[in-house]
């Protein structure tokens, strides 16, 4: 039995790649480390309540004397980092939560990782893996042609981009400095089941169940690289056993869709499941509004490098994966309404591990 330390894996794209790990590969155990902030959601792992392989421990990665505890006494032989701020609405609101999180609490795990690193074997030394989740903000915004690529020079434009290339740069720096083995994977825009409701298409597809107005930035003419959350967990496990330590590995949805498109997609996709001849199309819901500071015109990601070095591709085209989410969400009310008014919020007492 094999052992991940996997932090934040109660957030959208973490608790996925839980389940989906557990579900895939029966030799595998996890240790489950989150803080359990608002994004974090032990619903999304309730099909693990008896399952003996995950382990949840509720705790921060700036707890040291915690994360080095973990690794004492589990022996990871990886570390897959997800633990995030990952909203950049809420990082210009209030920068101070991703400063502390994802610089400082990175910088932490990978301390208490080296430390426990160096008292390896040599061959469990070269054995192990550090893997910190990233995403394609770290680079910018593009103009109207042109993909991100692993070489692409950051340049993020919010706070929360310029925190998540703040610690993607210390992991490079580890392994460059001191030889831990690490490995960075920078994403495009995720969607699919559990992802919390104030995200883009979560919230346009609940406002359109209720007949909400559809809020878009600005002329909605947006783009982003849309990648379907299964895809992105079976390649950062393909970069987990694959990828050469120190690398790079870019994850996209060869997708690419305005933000209007894609709300016009959802409005389409709730009025075939959800018909109301009376109300007419959702679509008459859309609203446009004054635009976020500093909006990111188009991302889109270059992953030839991840197909061609290490075999992966993706698998869900974007139509078949938005009618997915759209179903998942009209199937799964409690989970939403949990998420809406808090009550999941009181599994977070009395958790240990």
């Amino acid at each position: 039995m094999r052992t991940l330390l996997v932090t934040g894996g109660a957030g959208f794209i973490g608790g996925n790649y839980v389940l989906r790990t557990l579900a895939n590969d029966p030799a595998m155990r996890i240790v489950n480390l989150d803080a359990l902030t608002y994004a974090g959601n032990l619903d999304t792992l309730a099909p693990l309540r008896d399952e003996e392989r995950h382990v949840f421990v509720q705790g921060d990665i700036r707890d040291a004397d915690l994360v080095s505890g973990l690794f004492e006494r589990h022996q990871p032989v990886a570390v897959v980092n997800f633990a995030a701020e990952s909203h950049v609405d809420r990082s210009i609101d209030g920068p101070a939560d991703f400063i502390d999180t994802n610089i400082v609490g990175s910088f932490n795990l990978l301390q208490c990782a080296l430390a426990w690193w160096k008292t390896r074997s040599a061959e469990k030394q070269e054995a192990f893996r550090f893997l910190h989740v990233s995403t394609d903000e770290v680079y910018g915004s593009l103009g109207e042609t042109g993909l991100f690529e692993e070489s692409t020079p950051y340049a993020p434009n919010s706070p929360y981009a310029a925190s998540k290339a703040s610690s993607d740069h210390l992991v490079r720096a580890y392994q460059h400095t001191f030889g831990l083995p690490t490995l960075t994977t920078n994403c495009s825009n995720n969607y699919g089941p559990y992802q919390f409701p104030e995200k883009l298409i979560p919230l346009i597809v609940l406002n359109a169940l209720e007949k909400k107005p559809l809020p878009v930035y600005g002329d909605g003419r947006q783009v982003r690289d849309w990648l379907f959350v299964l895809d992105h967990v079976d390649a950062i496990n393909t970069v987990l056993h694959k990828g050469q330590p120190g690398e790079v590995y870019n994850v996209g949805g060869n997708c690419e869709r305005t933000n209007l498109q894609v709300v016009e997609a959802i409005c389409d996709i709730v009025d075939e499941r959800r018909p109301d001849e009376a109300f007419g199309s959702r679509r008459a819901l859309i609203k446009h509004v004054a635009d976020r500071p500093g909006h990111d015109r188009r991302y889109a990601i270059d992953c030839n490098k991840l197909m061609k070095s290490l075999g992966w591709c993706q698998t869900v085209d974007f139509e078949t994966g938005l009618a997915k989410t759209v179903d998942w969400y009209l199937e799964n009310r409690e989970w939403i309404e949990r998420v809406r008014d808090g009550s999941y919020q009181g599994q977070r007492l009395g958790l240990g591990g």
